[in-house]
């Protein structure tokens, strides 16, 4: 099998086995959670104020002495798998992720279960592309291969898996990969519905949009995720640095803590404890009215944050869509209440908002959107999902420029590629660097005609028209060469050689790099006639558009 053949045949391997790890992690969770929120809370309230505390303490030990690269939410351990280490992911990473957030989200903790699955199902791809001994430059796209399945599974949405890998973790849409990916992902949410059913992660009720001024509504939950996004991330980097300025020691305590007071909180507001799933399809089915949402989004925030800034392993998918959710429903419920035009139920805002807050704080527009689509199954939602977290990503990057995980990968020491980079700089185009177009000799010219008009102008080269949007280069001394045997004879006959590369303005201007090669310059036409020369492209105008050399001079050391 080639190359190719193994890693297609890899994704799919990879997709089966991650599914299958990611369902084995939902049922330690709810074993977990059964028991310990479930089954104890039933004994004595005791439980639900301990069992977060005694969990995050546990999983706390698991990753600061046994497992210390299993520690974060997993997003940026797999962007550093992919950037710094070749795509090699210790598989004793997948066995503490899988202890240590299994006890902490299990045991209430305010923390969700797809970052993680992202991060083991990069595990368990890496084991795999070592077993199948692929190339380096195979390896290095393997860990995104499993980060899709593994999120793939976790929310049950394969899109929402190739999304989200190819806006955050490879940062750009990479079209090499691209087919490995959405087969992982696939194959693992097939997986994934064999063992846990075939239904949406929510069950979401009929929505109907019921005037098009409702939209404003819509639009007012958008800025509400926006702004609470850009407040979330401030104050999580305020606060996760005074915790890091405390004596090393208190990492260890500083989970339990966080742990302690999320199970005060789960004494008035259950809800708020684990990942929420249970509470976003409860307000999904209209059981709060909009104080409670409110409430229950706003203690949301803060015991998320509170769990992430402590170090509590686990990730912060699912915390974002419960207080996005319950925040878009209390704006929701509230406008029933004031607004001059029909509006929809309550569960329709709920789900609106489900993705605003997710959208302003991780900065993947496109992934909030499908995310959304996938685990409720309404497609009638994405007009007002697509206002909305538009609306939230706009205003949080305009607020906060760095984006949540770029953020955190600075703080550990990691400068790791981010897909606001890209948007942030564009590249730069042949358009910016080509000089003015120079005269052209047509393919009758007799060289010796061609020869006294380049000693006469000085030119060492010139273009010669050799077809339809075809150009070829020639030289002084190769004229006189050829002006010896015989001058009478056209530039055609006379000189041989391939075309010159044709480029185009808006083409990438490292593309042309790669294209010049031996050529003196490259032609620049017209995409719309070919034979419109709009300017020519030297070794030394693309150094001067870079900031090399001066523009019509080589660059020192340049043949």
């Amino acid at each position: 099998m080639t190359e190719a053949q193994r890693f297609l045949l890899l994704s799919i391997l990879i997709g089966v086995f991650a599914g299958l790890l990611v369902v084995c992690f939902h049922i330690a969770i709810d074993f977990i959670r059964w028991y310990a929120v479930g089954t104890l809370a039933q004994q004595t309230r005791h439980a639900t104020l301990l069992s977060p505390a005694l969990g995050a303490t546990a999983s706390a030990f698991l990753v600061l002495v046994l497992f210390r690269q299993a520690r974060g939410s997993g997003v940026n351990q797999t962007k550093a798998a992919v950037y710094i280490s070749d795509g090699h992911v210790p598989f004793s990473t997948v066995i503490g992720k899988f202890l240590a957030c299994s006890i902490a989200i299990g045991s209430g903790n305010s923390l969700g279960p797809e970052d993680p699955s992202l991060q083991m199902g990069s595990g368990v791809a890496s084991l795999l592309g070592r077993a199948f001994r692929l190339a380096r430059s195979s390896m290095r796209m393997i860990a995104p291969v499993g980060a899709a399945a593994g999120i793939a599974a976790a929310f049950n949405a394969p899109i929402t898996g190739v999304l989200f890998v190819m806006e955050e973790v490879l940062a750009g849409w990479h079209t090499g990969v691209l087919g490995s990916i959405v087969l992982s992902a696939t194959s693992a949410v097939v997986v994934s519905r064999w063992f846990l059913g075939n239904q949406p992660l929510f069950s979401t009720p009929e929505f109907e949009l019921r005037d098009p001024l409702e939209l404003i509504v819509h639009a007012l939950i958008g800025v509400a995720g926006g702004l609470l996004a850009v407040a979330f991330m401030k104050t999580i980097a305020v606060l996760r640095r005074r915790l890091r300025a405390l004596p090393r020691w208190t990492r260890y305590v500083q989970p339990g803590v966080a742990g302690l007071l999320v199970g005060v909180a789960g004494l008035w507001l259950p809800d708020v404890m684990g990942a929420g799933y249970e509470g976003i399809d409860r307000a999904l089915h209209n059981a709060f009215g909009w104080k409670m949402l409110l409430a229950l989004g706003l203690v949301k925030i803060a015991v998320t944050l509170l769990c992430f800034s402590a170090g509590t392993p686990g990730g912060m998918f699912a915390p974002t869509l419960f207080a996005g959710a319950m925040i878009g429903g209390a704006l929701g419920s509230l406008a029933q209440t004031v607004a001059l035009f029909p509006t929809s139920s309550t569960d329709a805002y709920v789900l609106v908002g489900m993705g605003t807050f997710f959208a302003g704080v991780f900065r993947a527009p496109m992934t909030s959107v499908f995310m959304v689509f996938e685990v409720s199954a309404n497609y009638v939602i994405i007009l007002p999902v697509l206002i909305a977290n538009t609306i939230a990503y706009a205003l949080a990057r305009s607020m906060q420029r760095t984006p949540f995980f770029e953020m955190h990968a600075r703080e550990e020491g990691l400068d790791l590629p981010s897909v606001e980079e890209q948007r942030e700089g564009a590249g730069m185009r042949v358009e910016d660097a080509m000089g003015a177009p120079v005269a052209a000799f047509g393919p009758r010219t007799p060289v010796n005609a061609a020869l006294d008009l380049m000693r006469q102008h000085g030119d060492d080269i010139r273009l010669v028209k050799l077809g339809y949007g075809e150009w070829g280069w020639v030289r002084r001394s190769d004229l006189e060469t050829a002006a010896e045997e015989n001058g009478r004879l056209a530039l055609e006959d006379a000189l041989g050689g391939e075309p010159a590369p044709s480029v185009y303005p808006d083409m990438p201007l490292d593309s042309a790099l790669r294209l010049i090669g031996a050529h003196p310059a490259l032609p620049v036409s017209s995409r719309a006639n070919k034979d419109q020369l709009m300017g020519i492209l030297r070794l030394e105008d693309i150094h001067h558009a870079y900031g090399i050399g001066e523009r019509g001079k080589a660059p020192p050391g340049s043949a």
